[in-house]
């Protein structure tokens, strides 16, 4: 294990196992670059004929580095458009505030706290072999990342429920359709979404890790300080 070594700075999390070897820092940090250390060329993933820059590793490696990137770029152009276009015309147009275009506003606002948030930082790691956004900029990504995930689930459950009480029930439904009522739901919805995840926040940060007189940093869930919290 000599070239691997665990960082504790700034009481941030660390991720070694004695007992395991290299294995959790697997987890992270490219197989193209393990295998280019001498002391770890024999492991199965590692092809022994070849050069790393010519090992299938490398070359998987550098296309998902470059086609995962730009993917994410598409659906972030689209994403951004789509649900900018749904928030403005919502809110510009009275006529469209009904129960239905209020929970579809939600929706919109979740994809685009997602697009923005989540999705560049995302792209990131395929680009990146280090995190470089700090910690506090980690917790928040991953935090939010859960966020918007249950608020689209929650509000596609409010319009599913919406759209019951017009087919099903259509003379219950005008009072209890209201606007009032459909602005509570989504308020209710996303202060429960908020603060249930904030243990999310709170288990996530950065695990520094030197290999080869390189220090590599990553973003991820702090297992021995948080492992119970999981449970």
């Amino acid at each position: 294990m000599g070239d691997l070594e665990d960082l504790t700075m700034d009481g941030e999390g660390t991720d070694i196992d004695e007992e395991n070897g290299i294995e959790p820092f697997l987890t992270f940090l490219p197989s193209y670059i393990l295998c280019n250390s001498t002391n770890y060329t024999k492991l199965p993933l590692c092809n022994n004929n070849k050069t790393v820059e010519d090992s299938p590793i490398f070359e998987y490696a550098i296309i998902v580095a470059i086609v995962v990137p730009i993917i994410f770029g598409i659906i972030v152009l689209v994403g951004l458009f789509g649900n900018t276009l749904v928030v403005i015309v919502i809110i510009a147009n009275k006529q469209m505030r009904s129960t239905t275009n209020y929970l579809i506003f939600s929706l919109a606002m979740a994809d685009l706290l997602f697009i923005v948030f989540c999705v560049p930082f995302t792209a990131s790691d395929y680009i990146l072999l280090s995190w470089p956004f700090g910690s506090i900029w980690c917790k928040a990504v991953q935090y939010l990342t859960y966020v918007t995930a249950y608020a689209s689930v929650y509000t596609l459950l409010l319009l599913s429920f919406d759209r019951f009480l017009a087919v099903v029930h259509p003379i219950a439904a005008i009072t209890i359709r209201t606007q009032r009522n459909a602005l509570y739901s989504i308020a209710l919805s996303w202060i429960l979404i908020l603060t249930s995840c904030i243990p999310l926040y709170l288990c996530h940060g950065i695990k520094k890790q030197k290999f080869e007189g390189e220090v590599y940093i990553h973003c991820a869930f702090l297992d021995k300080e948080y492992n119970h919290m999981a449970l």
